[in-house]
């Protein structure tokens, strides 16, 4: 009878989406997606976070602050529909929880890791140093260098371990989830002709405003 329950309780937990955060994590609601903010001393080996990591696409920052410039990414994985989990980890302050996540990610579900991370932003690195996966990295703008030390952090990595860098700031959220998505959508079928759909998309919008600066400037 208990084994009955237990698993009804796993199947209702399934159904329902990710299951109720526990100690340690925050729940926030993006564009009407539940994403899970996993502190870093939150174990991976915890049987809920793993269960939350069964997720296509990481999204990894090193400050909870830099949740703005990440935003986007969460947004344009909701769009296409692609499951995301949010962790907040520290290349510098967590290191050895960061080595782990990175390390049990491949196991956990995982197929691609964001990492967002300011100043000197190793956080790309580390990760990328304990996984195979892809790992594509954010530079987040701060004072004095405004973004410029965060990208040379990330973009100077030694041959043998790459990341993936777009550009800094929110527009680089943006583009690093399209840039996961285009590498999920080499094994997805139907994510590949939502991919298709967003370009013809972007190009019929582009194509209108031209047209519409056409008529303001040359109509009579």
């Amino acid at each position: 009878m208990q084994m009955k329950k237990k698993k009804k309780e796993k199947k209702r937990r399934r159904s329902n989406g990710p299951p109720a955060h526990s100690e340690g994590e925050e729940r926030l609601d993006i564009a009407g997606l539940d994403v899970y903010i996993l502190s870093s001393h939150v174990p991976c080996s915890d049987a809920e976070t793993k269960e939350l990591l069964q997720m296509s696409v990481a999204v990894v920052m090193g400050s909870k602050s830099d949740l703005e410039v990440v935003r986007g990414a969460f947004d344009v994985l909701k769009e296409f529909g692609v499951p995301c989990v949010g962790r907040v980890l520290s290349a510098h302050r967590t290191p050895v929880e960061a080595a782990e996540f990175a390390a049990n990610a491949e196991k956990d579900g995982v197929k691609v890791i964001i990492c967002a991370a300011g100043m000197a932003a190793h956080l790309g690195g580390v990760i990328a140093a304990h996984t195979t996966l892809p790992v594509i990295g954010i530079p987040v703008a701060s004072a004095p260098f405004n973004g410029l030390d965060s990208l040379f952090s990330m973009v100077q990595m030694p041959p043998g371990i790459p990341v993936g860098v777009v550009t800094a700031g929110k527009a680089g959220g943006k583009n690093a989830a399209l840039y996961a998505i285009s590498m999920l959508a080499l094994s997805d079928k139907v994510l590949a002709e939502k991919l298709a759909a967003f370009r013809k998309k972007q190009k019929a919008q582009v194509l209108s405003a031209d047209e519409e600066l056409q008529k303001e400037l040359f109509s009579e």
